[in-house]
């Protein structure tokens, strides 16, 4: 493996970490959000903060494995 091989190699991956983790990070702020909504601190209806809540949950806990996934199956196309 060349120095340019894998300098690249390592920009890829500290890019998809930067964006695993912004991922992450967003779904934790719905989440945030979403109970906002659902305890009366911002007067929204009580459905929408719990459809909130459960997106982000979603985001944080699911939506990075889809992530990889692709970026997996990218990769085996690509050989």
């Amino acid at each position: 493996m060349s120095l340019s091989e894998r300098g690249h190699s390592d920009a890829r991956a500290r890019n998809r970490f930067i964006i695993i983790n912004a991922v992450r990070f967003g779904g934790v702020a719905m989440v945030m959000l979403g109970f906002a909504i659902v305890r009366g601190l911002i007067e929204w209806p009580y459905a929408v903060g719990v459809v909130i809540v459960l997106a982000g949950f979603f985001e944080v806990f699911f939506l990075p494995r889809f992530i990889v996934r692709s970026w997996n199956a990218g990769n085996r196309n690509s050989r």
